[in-house]
């Protein structure tokens, strides 16, 4: 059989203020493309199909047109829910979805085996999909109860947790003559970061070990970190990354998908296969001057900028580099703490002289700033 395995999405991202669903339609199409082009038997989504709980109607219209869309190859699909995911607004989905023959799961279910996925493809191959969306430690403590596997001890760790889900969900992977797949929306110890990703998320309380998956799954479909990449374990194990750099910190991943061939008594074939719709982010340095020099990458920039601060450097930047989204000082000119600056005492000194100090102690040299809070303190006064 064939995957097609993709996550992180995060449709309906803004970027510093700019919306970036044009590029989402692009890239889902490119998604859709691939699809069509590989003809795979099933699609996983592992998770973060929006950046926000909240999505806007345009986002939720562009997801579900995208998961019909991937249906209408003639391919499978089953999606999850990730940490940036409403859970039970996904499950709200769920009659749609089944209507459309897609497999929604939002949230964990009491009954485990709705996590439970199996089907044939029109080859004769048969497979069982283990599905488990995100879970929190809160969640991951209360579906260890569900399932009756053990009492949820306070010393156990999200990790116990998780272990014990999957080994219910997977407890049927034995059986032979079978392609036997998981897909979760979780970090994995070792993995490393896409430099988007919700630092709260994935930080080493939420990080299991790979042991958690058994070694009788044939595929692993990740999502979470939005850099692609494959992770030592017990079986293949991957994630897929994001189709589309998400932020800043992601400027040097390769949007991409995953693309798997498996039977059931062979190994898993996986490639990449690059999703370039998306405009690239890019991070450029240098005075005034040197950005001037500067031909513009077809790219959303972040810049840092070699000047001291002044007032309207922002506005002198953008005329530059009309593409500029993030204009920072470049950090290696902002004064370390304590270097040589005068401490601030308040008592017995004015306002305007505290001022002075915090601009001081910030490198920001620039007297109509000064003179701006003088006028905006006195109308306060008075």
């Amino acid at each position: 059989m064939k995957i097609l395995h993709t996550s992180d999405w995060h449709v309906g991202k803004v970027l510093k203020g700019r919306s970036r669903a044009e590029e989402h339609k692009a890239v889902l199409a490119g998604v859709i493309d691939v699809a069509r082009r590989e003809q795979p038997d099933l699609v996983i989504v592992a998770g973060d199909l929006y950046d926000t709980a909240a999505p806007t109607p345009e986002a939720t219209r562009l997801v579900t047109r995208a998961l019909t869309a991937l249906r209408r190859t003639g391919a499978d699909v089953v999606a999850i829910g990730g940490n940036h995911d409403n859970g039970p607004a996904l499950d709200a989905l769920r009659p749609w979805a089944e209507a459309a023959g897609i497999s929604l799961r939002g949230g964990v279910r009491e009954n485990p085996d709705e996590h439970v996925i199996d089907g044939t493809t029109a080859g004769g191959e048969r497979w069982r999909l283990a599905a488990l969306p995100f879970l929190s430690q809160r969640y991951a403590i209360r579906a260890v109860e569900m399932y009756e596997l053990t009492a949820a001890e306070a010393t156990q760790t999200y990790a116990d947790h998780l272990g014990r889900i999957l080994a219910r969900l997977t407890e049927g992977f034995a059986e032979p003559d079978r392609v036997h797949l998981v897909t979760a929306h979780l970090t994995v110890v070792g993995a490393a970061t896409g430099g988007g990703e919700r630092d709260a998320h994935t930080v080493m309380g939420y990080a299991v070990p790979a042991t958690v998956f058994p070694g009788t799954a044939h595929y692993v479909a990740l999502g979470h970190l939005h850099r692609s990449q494959r992770v030592q374990g017990p079986c293949p194990i991957r994630y897929s990354g994001s189709p589309l750099a998400v932020d800043f910190g992601e400027q040097e991943n390769v949007p991409s998908v995953t693309v798997v061939e498996v039977t059931a008594t062979t190994a898993a074939q996986i490639r990449e296969v690059p999703i370039p719709a998306a405009a690239a982010l890019r991070t450029v340095r240098g005075t005034l001057a040197q950005l001037a020099e500067i031909e513009a990458p077809d790219a959303w920039l972040r810049v840092y900028v070699r000047e001291q601060p002044r007032a309207g450097l922002r506005e002198e930047v953008q005329e530059l580099l009309p593409r500029a989204l993030e204009i920072r000082i470049d950090p290696e000119l902002v004064p370390a703490p304590g270097s040589g600056t005068r401490v601030a005492q308040r008592a017995g000194r004015s306002p305007r002289d505290l001022f002075a100090d915090y601009l001081d102690s910030r490198g920001h040299d620039d007297e109509g700033v000064r003179d701006l809070f003088d006028e905006l303190f006195e109308e306060v006064e008075h």
